[in-house]
């Protein structure tokens, strides 16, 4: 029986987890941590780390932003490998990241859906041949109103899978609006639109001369990310100190 703690449980991932989590025959949450602690949802939920007794095998997190850094000191300071699904991290959180997997085991995915991550590589292939013939490359993400963080940590996340290619030959281009010059070569444009009630909707645009290629991934659920953290968690329990993504899970090692 492999226990979760549901970091950010009364959430709305946390919630669909929840409900996940209560259909797996080996899984169960031994206890929720929410700032809105209120909402008990059949297990003991508390209002932070420092005030849970339980010792779980595995963290899924799905948080704020704010949170992270005192759930990797709680992760580290008990040995409790982390599935890290909070976006909008700083380069301070980011460094602190690697830090713990020095001594727990952390799965961080900007996004945790396979297809977003079989699309990564296959930008890594793609990439190279379409940017040697001259195309242009814009990333362009779309999500619902409440979203707090832009551009998504996936947009950024697919125009690093390009990126990485070249070496970070790439600039990050976030506003045209202040400049009058021509495109140049060597960037990547990232932009963000925020609406109703869009899921995730993710482009990769490369603009040629006559023609135009789209790599698109589309989120029609959030129970999309809840089973994919489901299956990474159950991956992680048990696993060594490391640094651990999507990609070990479905490649499973």
């Amino acid at each position: 029986m492999i226990n979760v703690l549901m970091h950010g449980c009364n959430g709305r991932m946390g919630q669909v987890i929840s409900k996940m989590i209560e259909a797996e025959e080996n899984m169960r949450i031994a206890a929720g941590v929410d700032a809105n602690a209120v909402k008990q949802n059949g297990y003991p939920v508390y209002q932070s780390l420092a005030e849970c007794p339980e010792k779980p095998d595995v963290v899924i997190d799905f948080s704020t932003a704010s949170a992270v850094d005192g759930l990797l000191a709680y992760c580290t300071e008990n040995q409790i490998p982390c599935v890290l699904c909070t976006t909008g991290l700083s380069e301070g959180q980011l460094a602190h990241v690697k830090e713990a997997a020095e001594k727990t085991a952390i799965l961080r995915s900007a996004n945790m859906s396979l297809g977003i991550n079989l699309l990564m590589k296959l930008l890594r292939e793609a990439a190279p041949v379409l940017a040697a013939a001259g195309f242009d490359i814009e990333v362009v993400e779309k999500h619902h109103n409440q979203k707090l963080d832009a551009p998504s940590g996936t947009a950024i996340a697919l125009a690093d899978a390009v990126n990485d290619v070249f070496e970070e030959k790439y600039e990050y281009v976030f506003d045209r609006s202040a400049r009058r010059q021509k495109r140049p070569e060597k960037e990547i444009g990232i932009s963000a639109v925020r609406g109703g009630s869009i899921v995730g909707e993710h482009e990769v645009i490369f603009a040629g001369a006559d023609e135009v290629i789209t790599f698109s991934h589309t989120a029609y659920s959030r129970a999309l990310f809840g089973r994919c953290a489901v299956e990474a968690a159950k991956f992680l329990a048990g696993r060594p100190a490391g640094m651990y993504s999507m990609a070990n899970v479905i490649d499973g090692e």
